[in-house]
């Protein structure tokens, strides 16, 4: 089915501003933007790199307003992003080569491992004892760079598990290093999608604008409403991803 240009447009706005909003606080949000591009009629793979525009403009807005907020850790962001940058490449090389139908069913498998993720209790550390930095963190990165690249879906919740599992690190801070590294890890998968013209720039700034307008009021609030805020959200995120997978949304 095919939708007027002005329709989809504007159904992307909205969609936008909705994904950026659970994408900032959260993560999961690309579960609404995705399947909202092939939704009106974008070619999966096409729907894949129209999303990268969005998902770029959306972590700058975060990235933005958080440092507006007075909350950065620069140096850590900076070195977690750049582990992430060869499977950026890598990933999205590969997901320019595989077919339609192989990408509904590799993004179908994806959304359940990402439920899955969700649902996995965090260890709890005891009152009063240090909890030590990981260096599973460093290959962790490497190994979601290629994720990222190749699918992106989920990206944000995968990326705030590995950072609370591994750094003493509170979730506003946590999601201030997932948009920085989700931002300059856009940027090669975003180049490689245009290149090998995977990209619908009408919809996809359609797309960009709803995600940036959200992500800056979303960092605003992740910042100023704090970790209870954001845990909310995560249990939003999870029920989206779930509704969609047995079909309601």
């Amino acid at each position: 089915m095919e939708f007027p240009l002005v329709i989809s447009t504007i159904l992307l706005f909205f969609t936008g501003v909705l994904a950026s909003f659970i994408n900032v606080t959260a993560g999961g949000g690309s579960s609404l933007s995705l399947p909202a591009l092939i939704f009106l009629g974008v070619d999966p793979s096409v729907a894949n790199g129209t999303n990268r525009l969005a998902i770029l403009l959306q972590n700058a807005s975060a990235s933005a307003s958080f440092r507006n907020e007075k909350v950065y850790q620069t140096r850590d962001s900076v070195i977690y992003a750049l582990l992430t940058i060869p499977g950026a490449i890598l990933g999205a090389y590969y997901a320019t080569r595989i077919s339609d139908d192989l990408f509904r069913k590799v993004l179908a498998v994806v959304m359940i491992g990402v439920v899955i993720s969700l649902l996995i209790p965090k260890s709890k550390i005891r009152e009063g004892v240090e909890k030590r930095f990981s260096w599973l963190i460093y290959p962790g990165f490497v190994l979601l760079g290629f994720y990222g690249g190749f699918i992106q879906v989920g990206i944000g919740i995968l990326i705030m598990a590995l950072i609370q599992r591994c750094v003493d690190c509170d979730l506003v801070l946590t999601n201030v290093h997932k948009t920085f590294i989700i931002m300059l890890n856009s940027i090669p998968s975003l180049i490689i999608f245009v290149v090998t013209s995977n990209m619908i720039w009408t919809l996809g700034i359609a797309l960009a604008a709803g995600m940036t307008a959200g992500a800056w009021w979303a960092a605003r609030l992740s910042v100023r409403k704090g970790e209870k805020f954001i845990k909310k959200m995560l249990i939003v995120a999870l029920v989206l991803i779930a509704l969609k997978l047995v079909g309601i949304i």
